[in-house]
C-alpha cells in the first residue's frame, strides 16, 4: 500500500493540536541510517487506511513531499480515548537486508467443513489472531493461513500443525514454542471424548 506525507518542521503539543484541527495527523519515521523524520498525513486518508488489515501487516510505500517512495512499516497508532480520531503514528524504515520483527495476522480457513463443526456442532475458538515473527522484508507475508478442515471436536490446532511461509520464523514468548492457534469446543464446554466416556468437563472460563 502507498500513502503520502509531508515533512513537519514545527513540533510540540501546540503545533500538534493545530495540525489535528486542520485535519492532519502528526507522525514520525525512525530507524535505518537516517535521522528520525517528523511528518504529517491527512487524517481521513490515514483513518481509512488503518481500517485495512494490509496497512498493519505489510510493507508500506511512503512518499514524502512528492519524492521517491520509501519503504516503512507501521509500528504504533495513538487514538483519541473516545473519538474516532487518530492522534499520532509511528513508522519504521525498512532495510531490505535487515530482518524485521513484527506481527502477522492469522486467517482461519475451512472451519465450516471440519468434523468438529459438521459432526459435533463444535464452537471454534481462535486462541491467537496473530503471530509474532521475524523475517527479511522480502519474505514478510501479509497473513498466515490456518487450515481447520481436519479439526476434530475437543482438539486444537497448534503452530506445529501449520507450515510457515519460507523465510519466516516464529518468535516464541515465555518458552512456548508451539502455541495453540485454535480449538474446537463442544457446546456446553465438554470435549467429544469426555462426552463419549460419560464424563463432564468444566466449561471454559
Amino acid at each position: 500500500m502507498k500513502f503520502t506525507a509531508t515533512t513537519r518542521s514545527v513540533q510540540g503539543s501546540s503545533a500538534s493540536r493545530r495540525l489535528r484541527h486542520a485535519g492532519r495527523v502528526p507522525a514520525i519515521v525512525y530507524g535505518g541510517s537516517a535521522a528520525p523524520l517528523n511528518i504529517e498525513v491527512d487524517h481521513n486518508d490515514i483513518y481509512h487506511a488503518l481500517r485495512k488489515e494490509e496497512f498493519h501487516a505489510s510493507i508500506l510505500q511512503m512518499e514524502v513531499d512528492g519524492g521517491k517512495a520509501e519503504q516503512v512499516l507501521l509500528r504504533a497508532v495513538q487514538w483519541h480515548p473516545y473519538k474516532q480520531q487518530v492522534l499520532h503514528i509511528d513508522f519504521q524504515r525498512v532495510d531490505a537486508k535487515q530482518a524485521l520483527h513484527t506481527k502477522v495476522p492469522l486467517h482461519f480457513l475451512n472451519a465450516e467443513i471440519s468434523p468438529a463443526v459438521k459432526i459435533n456442532s463444535a464452537v471454534i475458538t481462535h486462541v491467537l489472531t496473530e503471530l509474532e515473527v521475524t523475517c527479511l522484508p522480502a519474505a514478510l507475508p501479509q497473513f498466515i493461513e490456518v487450515d481447520l478442515s481436519n479439526l476434530l471436536a475437543g482438539a486444537s490446532v497448534h503452530l506445529a500443525d501449520i507450515k510457515l511461509p519460507k523465510g519466516v520464523t516464529y518468535v516464541a514468548h515465555g518458552g512456548d514454542a508451539n502455541p495453540v492457534l485454535a480449538s474446537a469446543l463442544v457446546k456446553g464446554g465438554g470435549s467429544a471424548s469426555a462426552e463419549a466416556d460419560g464424563e463432564e468437563t468444566p466449561a471454559a472460563e
